[in-house]
């Protein structure tokens, strides 16, 4: 999957308000930022977890810590039997994560550039994904500009591509939570068999791909 999405604050109210998010403060906040939020790995972003029974908005690092040295962050997750994630695949740790759109880089581009895909709704909403969370204690900054102490983060969970994402990216797609009832079965799922069933890529009809934009390196 990509590593990277976007939130367009004017749909935070919606968000808000349509899907029983606590966290007002934070739609204040981002319903008046001018610009689209970009959201690239070990960036701060939104999450929904659930916590008595509300859907709670919560700031969250992207990406599980590397599961060995030299790796990159765990970003997404698609293997579910990896000790990386076995472990926070219960309720408690399951998240969804929303969003406006997500970039994949063309693999048709020529060699030395850079074309990102964005996918999106085709009814133009936004949408979440299902992710899992994890509290781990660390350092996620630079050697310049260290962070370290207590973090949480969140992994996006990924399937294979639909026929629309496939031509641009063959290997994954994160997986789309479209409605209120898709984020409980995914929240709530009495059984991890019951969530994991919800491993699967969006309808064909149910995206669509925007005109490529460039990116910078």
């Amino acid at each position: 999957m990509c590593n990277l999405y976007t939130l367009r604050p004017w749909e935070v109210r919606h968000l808000v308000q349509h899907h029983r998010l606590i966290g007002r403060e934070w739609a204040e906040v981002m319903s008046t930022r001018n610009d689209t939020l970009d959201v690239y790995p070990n960036h701060q972003a939104a999450v929904v977890v659930d916590q008595d029974d509300q859907r709670v908005v919560r700031e969250m690092l992207w990406g599980f810590p590397p599961f060995k040295a030299g790796a990159g962050l765990g970003t997404n997750f698609r293997t579910l039997n990896n000790r990386l994630w076995r472990d926070w695949l219960d309720r408690k740790h399951r998240c969804v994560v929303p969003a406006s759109a997500f970039a994949e880089p063309d693999k048709n581009t020529p060699k030395g550039s850079k074309e990102w895909r964005w996918f999106e709704r085709a009814d133009g909403q936004p949408f979440f994904f299902a992710g899992i969370w994890r509290p781990w204690t660390g350092d996620r900054g630079t050697k310049k500009a260290p962070k370290v102490g207590d973090h949480t983060l969140f992994s996006i969970m990924t399937t294979e591509p639909n026929g629309i994402v496939e031509p641009v990216h063959e290997k994954a797609m994160p997986v789309l939570l479209m409605t209120s009832d898709d984020i409980d079965r995914w929240l709530h799922g009495s059984s991890l068999e019951e969530a994991l069933a919800m491993q699967k890529p969006a309808p064909d009809d149910a995206i669509v791909m925007r005109p490529p934009e460039k990116k910078a390196a």
